[in-house]
């Protein structure tokens, strides 16, 4: 498997992974290839990641957006959506995407990143839900947060980018 930023062509693939990952996910709206688009036709998608299988086909992707926490440009950032053709899921692919754009996001400086998402998954990359971070009309043990640069949390209300509310 090889992970690497996605490219102009890409686009159409990294849609189909995407509707393919969260086509049967209970609480998806199906709009998360629709978000990904909006994040990078708006200038918001900070970091775009591809898995590829050995035979080149994409297989996984990643997107990580800036967030503002009380307003305010703090350096964090928010992963989502992450997503891996069923097919190719349960085999470290999304850990392999996570794990790597965690670290290119550390290479930049990043202060730290968010995410909303299940609490057992995100917890071994070092995610944590009581961190003083709040997503509004989100319970709080399913927004999580991860330090990156920073020595601490930061408390206040996180905002992602206009394309999340499509």
């Amino acid at each position: 498997m090889i992970i690497r930023p996605e490219g102009a062509a890409d686009h159409d693939a990294i849609h189909q992974v995407i509707s393919a990952a969260f086509k049967d996910v209970l609480h998806s709206d199906q709009s998360e290839p629709v978000l990904v688009h909006c994040l990078r036709e708006k200038g918001g998608l900070s970091l775009s990641l591809v898995a590829e299988d050995t035979t080149g086909a994409i297989i996984g992707h990643i997107a990580f957006s800036k967030v503002l926490i009380d307003g305010e440009d703090q350096g964090w950032f928010g992963l989502a959506p992450v997503s891996v053709v069923p097919t190719n899921q349960n085999q470290g692919v999304g850990s392999a995407l996570i794990k790597e754009g965690l670290s290119l996001l550390e290479k930049d400086g990043a202060m730290g990143c968010a995410l909303l998402g299940e609490p057992d998954y995100y917890r071994r990359f070092g995610f944590e839900s009581e961190t003083g971070l709040r997503l509004k009309n989100v319970p709080q043990e399913f927004f999580m947060a991860r330090l990156i640069k920073a020595i601490s949390f930061p408390e206040g209300t996180v905002t992602y980018h206009a394309a999340f509310g499509l």
